[in-house]
């Protein structure tokens, strides 16, 4: 079955770090290849019932993360398949070089997750905000980055990446999700999803932004405006050909993301949309700013990620269009 739109969206019951957790234990009951590397957060990653069954298949380095990056690229080249996690810059921003060299040139098996995305750090400030960390690993070839959106997607994308090869980034919501998608839907890596069919404009959101683009389109829609909402899961490799459809079909496309407008969405969709159509592109995200402390609902107001900007957005791309 492919991905259904939830006919209730709602907080999910369970946080998404306990269903990483629950995912990687199912999986190790059947793949012994499988380890977790951590940096001094299982608590915090929910990842201490993985520890107690799994002892000798578990490793807490401290917070050495360029050093865990590294073990985890040995632990690979020995044919085990390693899961690697810290909270979001430090799994990306502080470990870069091991990450391209160890991990990306070699062209080893290693999955990284990075949890607390963007905004959702809150109370943890700016200095555990990651606004750039799918930007920064942009630049690995090869490398795939992943932003499930809720915890149906994460499981999915948890049980594929298992049994795939090569360098994975998964930017993992730690808390309670809002239920995006039916509990029988299943995803493809690298294509996009159409959530919402419009004609006027697409709204390509990712993360905690597609529940606020569904908001959006909603109230577009009371105003006449039909704004179709696609969620694009998969940053690299990006789906170049939905893209393409809907700057075709609909002539305008706005973005909507958890992190720095610069070099994440909003840049891999202009990178697209500027080698293939010419439609007219606004962004909703972070712009060139550094995070700080505060609860979720601030700092969502704070930067402007909500679906008042977002049909703010929407308002200004269509007057490009229509100019």
């Amino acid at each position: 079955m492919s991905a259904v739109l939830a006919n209730m969206r709602v907080k999910e019951d369970k946080e998404m770090r306990n269903v990483y957790c629950e995912t990687l234990m199912e999986l190790s009951e059947e793949n012994n290849k499988i380890v977790v590397l951590d940096a001094d957060l299982m608590n915090s990653m929910g990842m201490t019932k993985y520890a107690n069954k799994y002892p000798e298949r578990t490793f807490n380095v401290g917070i050495q993360e360029a050093n865990m990056v590294g073990i985890a690229a040995g632990l690979s080249a020995t044919g085990l398949v390693p899961f690697a996690h810290s909270f979001g810059p430090f799994a990306t921003r502080r470990c870069f070089d091991q990450l391209f060299l160890s991990c990306g040139y070699a062209k080893l098996n290693v999955r990284i997750v990075g949890s607390d995305p963007g905004v959702t750090a809150a109370y943890n400030g700016g200095t555990h905000m990651p606004f750039e960390d799918m930007g920064i690993l942009r630049n690995i070839p090869n490398i795939t980055i992943l932003e499930p959106v809720d915890s149906v997607m994460l499981k999915d994308i948890i049980k594929q990446t298992s049994n795939m090869y090569g360098l994975f980034y998964i930017r993992l919501l730690r808390k309670n999700a809002v239920k995006i998608y039916e509990d029988s839907s299943t995803f493809e890596i690298g294509k996009g999803i159409t959530l919402k069919d419009g004609r006027d404009v697409t709204i390509i959101a990712t993360g905690i932004m597609v529940d606020d683009a569904l908001k959006a389109s909603d109230e577009l829609e009371k105003t006449g405006i039909s704004a179709r909402v696609v969620n694009i899961f998969t940053l690299k490799p990006i789906d170049k050909e939905l893209i393409i459809k809907c700057a075709k079909e609909t002539g305008a496309i706005v973005t909507a993301e958890n992190h720095s407008v610069i070099n994440g969405l909003y840049s891999a969709v202009s990178e697209v949309i500027a080698e293939s159509t010419l439609v007219p592109v606004e962004k909703v995200g972070v712009m060139d700013e550094f995070g700080e402390v505060g609860p979720l609902d601030y700092l969502k107001q704070r930067f402007k990620l909500t679906p008042e900007s977002i049909v703010e957005k929407v308002k200004k791309v269509l007057k490009r269009k229509n100019s």
